[in-house]
């Protein structure tokens, strides 16, 4: 948590790897003479970076004026074999993959299947947790906006609890989005790989994500690493850990896979079956609860807001495990976003530097 709020408090993100060729160089628009120099820029920084710090891979896309802009791969796979990072390698996006639950969540809302501030006991007979009555207070918004009052996660040493009332204030909790999935699978009565495939993935372009283990993922994931650049296991989800983590942190996915779902957000098509009207959007990227840090944060629905005054919030969220580090920040006034995966635990003294660049406040300002 702390390294994940380090990065949110910046309000931008980047990833970064180990001092190799460039090796994906596709880009999905044209770009100007200035833009092109700034790019370069980037890549000779991120180089710097990647050959300072021990970092494999890392994968990054940009979205300018609602569209995919550039995107470019650096460093290997996995450290031993030394496959290359290509604009189709697959990272864990950890609690990247909560506000992509929570763009679903919304469309029900949308739909009427769910209300946001109905309490989720109302939806289901089992009990997330017995004992305590104030479960029933917990509602969606509740889980979207971090203020159900359960821990972040359970353990062996702190059990199931809720440790505030519902509602007073910000407490940052995948406990709460484990609880919301499961009352989700009940009112969709499929599961999670099968509704977000259906309902988000496919319609928004997104082939390469999903939660449980796939043959593409064999080919195409990235091996974590650790401090040291060596190779980490490499987990392969299953349907009862998927049932469990999917919607706070089980995605795999790519930059560009993410970036197609970052541009639903900022520069969003009509509503139809798929996508949220303009009402639940707004709602959606609306500052929810202060949390009262020395960043002046707030959290809207699935996303950390940063407050920039006239130059318009920026979005954000980031995720983190052994060995994998994602972040992304977008500016839905200036329908631009930036996404970085990587496949390494230095991330911390790659990503500082990379979150105060030119380029990403160019990209979020104009």
């Amino acid at each position: 948590m702390r390294r994940r709020d380090l990065l949110i408090a910046a309000g931008r993100c980047a990833l970064a790897a180990s001092a190799v060729p460039v090796l994906a160089r596709a880009q999905p628009r044209a770009v100007s003479a200035e833009w092109t120099g700034l790019l370069a820029e980037l890549e000779k920084q991120t180089l710097a970076l990647m050959a300072a710090n021990a970092m494999p891979g890392v994968s990054i896309a940009l979205v300018k004026d609602g569209q995919l802009f550039w995107r470019r791969g650096w460093g290997v796979k996995n450290s031993k074999t030394r496959e290359p990072v290509t604009d189709t390698t697959v990272f864990e996006a950890q609690s990247m993959s909560k506000p992509v639950f929570a763009y679903a969540v919304m469309k029900l809302v949308d739909k009427g299947v769910l209300d946001l501030d109905t309490p989720l006991t109302k939806y289901t007979s089992e009990r997330f947790l017995e004992g305590d009555p104030r479960l029933d207070l917990i509602t969606a918004r509740h889980v979207l906006s971090h203020t159900t009052g359960f821990q972040n996660w359970r353990s062996d040493s702190e059990p199931l609890a809720i440790q505030f009332t519902p509602g007073t204030k910000f407490q940052y909790s995948g406990e709460g989005y484990s609880y919301l999935l499961s009352v989700i699978a009940r009112l969709t009565g499929q599961p999670i790989e099968d509704y977000m495939r259906e309902h988000v993935f496919a319609p928004f372009g997104m082939t390469s994500s999903g939660y449980l283990w796939r043959d593409l993922y064999e080919r195409e994931a990235a091996s974590p690493h650790d401090e040291a650049g060596e190779p980490l296991p490499k987990g392969k989800p299953d349907e009862a850990s998927v049932a469990r983590y999917a919607s706070a942190g089980a995605l795999h996915t790519t930059p560009t896979d993410y970036a197609k779902f970052l541009i639903e957000v900022v520069d969003p098509k009509p509503a139809d079956e798929f996508r949220l009207s303009g009402g639940a959007l707004a709602e959606m990227v609306r500052p929810q609860v202060d949390m009262h840090d020395q960043f002046g944060r707030w959290w809207a629905l699935g996303w950390t807001i940063v407050r920039r005054g006239d130059r318009g919030d920026l979005i954000s969220h980031g995720g983190d495990i052994r060995g994998f580090h994602s972040y992304c920040v977008a500016s839905t006034d200036h329908k631009a976003a930036w996404v970085a995966m990587t496949n390494g635990d230095n991330a911390q003294p790659v990503l500082l530097p990379l979150l105060r660049s030119e380029i990403l406040g160019r990209l979020l300002d104009e």
